[in-house]
């Protein structure tokens, strides 16, 4: 729904790629998600004597608990004397038992960004030379299983609250006045309302399970309720909390007073309008502060330029409430405002300039954030924030193009005859009064009038709804609606989700730690050749595996592909599988990405424990043509 956006779109959308190009350009490195990216000793590496201590540096600053760092023995026993510290910065310590023993040892963390997502991994060091171990380094993280996915669940439903609740208030206030005594519109709000509510207060709870075990039982734990309201999440959830009862009191007075107002007769326009602006100034203000209650505990309140990106981001929820959520009201109000109070014209083609600006914002603020979230071209791409960022853009590009046919109905509808009143509406202030021996006489001609009244309002809601116009206006804005749930979905993911930024500064690090681990003491690299015959045409070669250092940690794998006359070959499909058939681990999968010709490769492959390991690589030389080879590799 939005007016005038297909003629002045082309413009917009050339103007916000060329700012793209130029602030991903000239970007700076920034975090927003926690990441390891640094450890001593390092991920992979084979010490001689024993650490007393290990060192884990983060990309920003944690909340850390006694159980955050752990360090396991080979068999599995801690020996860490826990309660991490944090002698400066971002790096954080814990504290080792003396005298351990030669062997493969398995550092894993569990922390909590300081944007409020929990952060969880591990990672191997030897001492003396890497050993056989019974951990495992790809335990389940506590946002992950049950109460991870009802967190996310949570997340959803309170962002959809928030923006039925804001955008409906809008709504009425700038668009349809009328609405306010619209009782499908006020169930809408209020519903909006209840549902935030329900939704923050079940974050609340949720929250001290999310962060630490994960378990079920934890929710009602009122020791982690406790701490958590002494977090920067916990106080953000409570802000909201009590902005919503100020909610509350708006909506009471816009449903209330408000609406008393709009049906009385001798009411003033000046009166009138002071209470509207009263009305919108307030609702401005709660809206505001419910949006800032997001933006000061996620990925706005951290890394680069925090000042600009908390108040961007408030403009960009504000903007999505008032778009979306004023298109679900519209949605509403078309199919289910009463035959004496339809939604007009005037209300459509307002709502559209109101659209229209919403998306305009969404835009700009939209570019900035990704250029603080992203920071190059190849972060769209390899990373997958990126990838649901291109999604999300791939929607709202849908949405518009929705949005201008639903503009054209709008036209159409604006110029059409609006359908006749009903006769009850025609009579004059006093015909349908009548004097006591009218009452007592004419009692039936009444009721019959009534029920005449109510078959003539039924009727011309028929014809109205049976408009061709209204029809298909109706049709494009539940279209639009339809794709808006799904954008939201999409949203409430993608605020869940580590940073482009920060996933390649993990990624940069962990493969600088596996270069500098490579130095030390390890097996050397391992190359397996292996022949193969997918039996189709052109179906015969060899791949050839490399491994590097072939060892208990972080590995390089590069994998190469040459036909029977040795020269490089191009594959659909290639896949890595690793096995330990002794200790029952794996298969583990590795998929490569291409490089060039006959080239894939992987970095950051984790073994965890050395053995005698099965790699597999199935070869795919068309849709139907497949084969896996294998050999064994001592590793470690």
């Amino acid at each position: 729904m939005t007016q005038t956006i297909a003629p002045r779109v082309r413009t917009l959308v050339l103007l916000l790629l060329a700012v793209t190009g130029a602030l991903l350009a000239g970007a700076a490195p920034a975090s927003a998600h926690a990441a390891l990216t640094g450890s001593d000793p390092g991920q992979g590496a084979v010490v001689d004597t024993a650490p007393t201590q290990v060192s884990l540096t983060f990309s920003e600053q944690i909340a850390v608990s006694d159980d955050a760092v752990r360090v396991l023995g080979p068999k599995g026993e801690r020996v860490d004397k826990g309660d991490p510290a944090n002698p400066s910065g971002t790096t954080y310590t814990v504290r080792l038992l003396g005298g351990l023993p030669d062997g493969t040892y398995t550092v894993a963390y569990q922390v909590v960004s300081a944007d409020s997502h929990p952060v969880a991994g591990a990672f191997t060091f030897s001492i003396g030379a890497p050993s056989e171990t019974s951990v495992s380094v790809s335990a389940q993280a506590s946002d992950d299983g049950l109460i991870g996915g009802l967190y996310g669940i949570g997340r959803y439903v309170s962002y959809a609250g928030f923006l039925v609740m804001a955008g409906g208030a809008a709504f009425v206030l700038a668009c349809w006045g009328r609405g306010s005594g619209v009782r499908a519109v006020q169930r809408l709000v209020v519903s909006g309302w209840l549902t935030l509510t329900a939704a923050t207060l079940a974050l609340l709870l949720l929250r001290g399970s999310y962060t630490t075990s994960g378990a079920v039982g934890d929710v009602f734990d009122l020791s982690l309720l406790g701490d958590v309201l002494q977090t920067k999440t916990g106080a953000a959830l409570v802000s909201r909390l009590l902005l919503l009862a100020a909610a509350a009191l708006f909506i009471a007075v816009l449903f209330g007073a408000y609406d008393k107002r709009e049906d009385e007769e001798k009411r003033e326009d000046e009166e009138k309008r002071d209470l509207t602006f009263g009305l919108a100034i307030g609702g401005t203000v709660v809206a505001a502060g419910l949006a800032a209650s997001w933006a000061m505990s996620e990925h706005a309140s951290q890394g680069l330029q925090p000042g600009i990106a908390m108040p961007v981001d408030v403009l960009h929820l504000l903007a999505v409430a008032a778009w979306l959520g004023g298109l679900t009201t519209l949605l509403v109000a078309l199919y289910r405002a009463p035959a004496d109070t339809p939604v007009d014209q005037d209300a459509v083609q307002r709502f559209s300039r109101l659209a229209f600006g919403s998306v305009v914002v969404l835009v700009v603020t939209g570019v900035y954030q990704s250029w603080r979230q992203l920071g190059s071209w190849s972060a769209f791409t390899d990373t997958r924030y990126g990838q649901l960022l291109l999604a999300k853009i791939g929607l709202v590009a849908v949405l518009i193009a929705i949005a201008s046919l639903s503009r054209r109905w709008t036209a159409r509808l604006a110029e059409a005859p609006a359908p006749a009143a009903p006769e009850e509406e025609k009579q004059p202030a006093g015909a349908g009064r009548a004097t006591g021996a009218e009452k007592g006489g004419d009692a039936r001609a009444a009721q019959l009038a009534r029920q005449r009244a109510a078959m003539e309002s039924a009727r011309q809601k028929r014809l109205r709804d049976a408009d061709p116009n209204r029809l298909g206006l109706r049709r494009s804005v539940l279209a639009e609606a339809g794709i808006a749930v799904v954008l939201l979905a999409v949203t409430t993911v993608l605020t869940q989700t580590e940073p482009g930024r920060t996933e390649q500064e993990a990624r940069a690090a962990a493969a600088a730690s596996s270069s500098s681990a490579s130095t030390g003491q390890g097996t050397g690299a391992v190359t397996l050749n292996m022949p193969y015959d997918t039996g189709g045409e052109n179906g015969k070669g060899v791949v050839t595996v490399d491994l590097d250092p072939a060892r208990a940690g972080d590995n390089d794998l590069h994998l190469y592909v040459e036909g029977p006359d040795g020269q490089a070959v191009d594959l659909p499909e290639v896949k890595v599988a690793l096995t330990l058939s002794a200790k029952d681990i794996g298969p583990l999968p590795v998929v490569p990405d291409r490089i060039t010709t006959g080239h894939w490769s992987a970095s950051g492959v984790q073994i965890p424990m050395a053995g005698d390991w099965k790699i597999e690589v199935t070869v795919r030389t068309s849709d139907i043509d497949q084969v896996t080879v294998s050999k064994n590799a001592q590793i470690g």
